[in-house]
């Protein structure tokens, strides 16, 4: 008798913790549940501990946690009427539990099936290039959409990714073919602009190369110039230096003088090895000059010697006759200045061809 009872308590006991488990619900942190006792929503149990009743109720818990929902892969026609393959992945969060339990039998399935629906909705109103180019308009658009599509359900659509647009096999042919036809039209688009700049840069150089052979002959030509002008001047005025100085110095000279200095000429004259002589005055004014000289004709007057004032008075004035004469110094100025200008333009032209090189390589 005594284990009959012993027995009877034991099953009571489990009996009393089976119902007393029951009246413990624990909610996770990222969960909330929905309590329906007898058919009737009660509340909604927050994260932790919770008691219920332990009969004729029903738990349902909800994840609060953002859910990733996959799209199927779907065909779908473009405006421009091109069949293409797309597939999408929504990111969704339940802000009311209630809402997503007793306003929607499944949200999930919900949520996917109106994204598919929006989906070929937005494609449809675009063509196949706007498509390629701007998803991430396509994925504003879908969220904004689901959003508020599923609002009363309770859930948040947080994003919408297109995964892959994939034309069918004959519009990714087309668009292949578009492709290398583009490039070919690019190609040959830079290859005509290169071969025009080429030209371009071809004539320019030789533009430049004749303006600065023009320019170096021209700088030439007045450097040759300035300087067979000085040469010039200089031999001149060297010349007349000497004349200066033969005519300062024979200034005292009389006829006697000048008959010898002609009978020395003679001499030298008749030294040379040439068979032809050739006298640059008349030879009986000579021998007559001689003769009056030796004593064998008339006595021969003396001549007055000329001063230096007597042959300026002549000639002039020798400074002014004979102009300035250059010393070393002012000589070595102008070669100086000379100089300076042929590197001024040495160094234009290197300015100018580093300038052209600079442009090509540009180019």
């Amino acid at each position: 008798m005594i284990e009959w009872i012993l027995i009877g308590g034991i099953i009571l006991f489990i009996f009393v913790v089976a119902i007393l488990s029951r009246a413990i619900v624990i909610i996770k942190p990222y969960e909330e549940g929905i309590y329906i006792f007898m058919g009737t929503f009660k509340r909604v149990l927050k994260p932790g501990l919770n008691f219920v009743s332990p009969v004729f109720r029903q738990i349902i818990i909800v994840d609060e946690r953002v859910q990733t929902l996959d799209v199927p892969r779907q065909e779908v026609i473009t405006k421009d009427n091109s069949p293409t393959n797309v597939d999408a992945v929504i990111y969704i969060k339940v802000v009311d539990p209630k809402k997503a339990v007793f306003e929607v039998q499944n949200y999930k399935v919900a949520t996917v099936l109106l994204a598919q629906t929006y989906l070929r909705a937005v494609i449809g109103d675009m063509e196949l290039d706007e498509i390629l180019s701007n998803r991430h308009l396509i994925n504003t658009k879908l969220r904004n959409e689901l959003d508020k599509a599923t609002d009363p359900w309770g859930v948040k659509v947080d994003s919408v990714e297109i995964k892959e647009v994939d034309p069918v096999g004959s519009v990714k042919k087309a668009m292949e073919e578009q492709t290398s036809a583009e490039r070919e039209r690019r190609a040959a688009i830079l290859r005509a602009d290169g071969k025009r700049r080429s030209a371009i840069l071809e004539a320019e150089g030789e533009k430049r190369s004749a303006i600065l052979k023009a320019e170096g002959y021209k700088q030439a030509k007045i450097l040759e110039a300035e300087g067979n002008k000085t040469a010039t001047i200089l031999r001149a005025q060297g010349d007349a230096q000497k004349l200066r100085i033969l005519s300062l110095g024979a200034a005292p000279m009389d006829h006697k003088a000048l008959t010898v200095l002609s009978l020395d000429a003679l001499k030298a004259m008749a030294n040379g090895k040439s068979t032809k002589i050739i006298f640059p005055f008349e030879i009986s004014k000579l021998v007559e000059g001689a003769a009056e000289y030796l004593g064998a004709s008339t006595k021969v007057p003396d001549r007055p010697t000329n001063t230096v004032e007597q042959l300026e008075r002549i000639v002039g004035k020798m400074d002014e006759v004979l102009g300035e004469i250059p010393d070393e110094k002012k000589i070595k100025e102008e070669l100086r200045r000379l100089e300076e200008e042929e590197r001024r333009v040495d160094e234009a032209e290197r300015k100018e061809l580093e300038a052209i090189n600079k442009t090509e390589k540009k180019a």
